[in-house]
């Protein structure tokens, strides 16, 4: 994947002072020698970055023009239960890409560039460990027939990530190699480097998909919807397993419409086999006052389609977050229609899980 002008242009990097005692370190700096470099002494917290208001304005330019280095502490990994069995330790927090509905912005405040974890040997080292107490799978269920499931890019987006560091590729080669584990991560990127990683079937890329003419509002700076969908076929040549994350759904006049049309796309679009092995998770959005607030700033264009307080209520998350939803009762009837229409035009696709 070409680090364009379009989607990355590092000018500044902010750095911890002991990324360079790392070798994924020494290569990302290495590849931005002109590059301006601020040492920080938490990758989390800085001030001019995440605490400066003014930077709403400038929420795109800085995410391609600014990339930040740290070492990740925290190295534990907690139960999931949907889209894996587990997460796993992050290797990269933030994201190039502007999707308006982003739920890792509303931590960071005002800018969210990416965020790049040099020690990824000892993430490694961590999942390994934690998959070897596991043994094996002891029955299939829903996130998986056979092994157990770590999603390896809740923060981030591995395909980008890929393009600054050789960090994923090393991921994908650790899951290669453990008998009882498999790896799956999210994307809206289409990295075609990522084709020859030799993943074997132990990693699972979730595309994320929804109607092209909604995405061309909300995920902002994403490759676009067909490009997507032509990737899968390539993708699961070259020994991925392939899912679709249809996520988020937004409700609005015509939805039901517009991702009737979107599945149709699917199912002419793929081959036999891609359908074969395609399983899906449908996730209805879920928003936020302050990444509303945010979003006013930069894309307000995208709050008429995100923030609708005439069908949304306030739901405290499993992380005690404040968010908003759409309404209890009538989110079920949306969802049992969505995957009707699902069943309906794309029969081929299994829901592994919606909520």
């Amino acid at each position: 994947m070409a680090l364009t002008r379009d989607l990355l242009d590092i000018q500044r990097i902010y750095h911890e002072p002991a990324v360079g005692d790392f070798p994924h370190g020494r290569t990302i700096l290495a590849r931005f020698p002109d590059a301006e470099r601020i040492a920080v002494p938490s990758h989390w917290n800085i001030p001019e970055l995440h605490g400066n208001a003014g930077s709403v304005e400038d929420w795109v330019r800085i995410k391609r023009s600014t990339l930040v280095l740290g070492v990740k502490k925290g190295l534990t990994l907690r139960p999931n239960g949907r889209s894996a069995h587990f997460i796993a330790p992050s290797t990269s927090n933030g994201c190039a890409m502007a999707c308006a509905y982003c739920y890792v912005p509303r931590r960071k405040g005002f800018a969210n560039p990416i965020s790049l974890f040099v020690n990824t040997e000892a993430a490694g080292a961590a999942i390994a460990r934690h998959a070897r107490k596991q043994g094996p799978l002891p029955e299939p269920d829903l996130i998986d027939p056979e092994h157990w499931v770590y999603d390896i890019g809740e923060n981030g987006d591995l395909s980008v990530d890929a393009a600054l560091t050789d960090g994923v590729r090393d991921l994908v080669a650790l899951f290669r190699d453990l008998p009882n584990a498999k790896a799956s991560f999210a994307t809206k990127a289409v990295n075609r480097d990522l084709l020859g990683y030799d993943p074997r079937g132990k990693t699972r890329i979730r595309f994320s998909l929804m109607p092209e003419r909604i995405a061309r509002v909300v995920d902002v700076r994403t490759a676009p919807i067909p490009e997507r969908i032509a990737a899968i076929d390539d993708f699961v040549e070259a020994g991925y397993e392939v899912h679709a994350n249809f996520s988020p759904v937004i409700l609005y006049e015509g939805w039901e419409a517009d991702w009737r049309d979107l599945f149709r796309q699917i199912e002419a679009g793929i081959s036999a086999r891609a359908k074969a092995q395609l399983r899906c998770e449908v996730i209805m959005l879920t928003h936020n006052a302050g990444l509303h607030a945010v979003n006013l700033g930069w894309h307000p264009k995208a709050e008429g389609l995100l923030w609708r307080p005439d069908i949304q209520e306030a739901k405290v998350s499993e992380g005690g977050g404040v968010n908003v939803r759409y309404r209890a009762g009538w989110k079920g009837r949306w969802l049992a229609r969505f995957k009707a229409l699902l069943a309906e035009t794309l029969p081929d696709c299994t829901v592994r899980y919606a909520f």
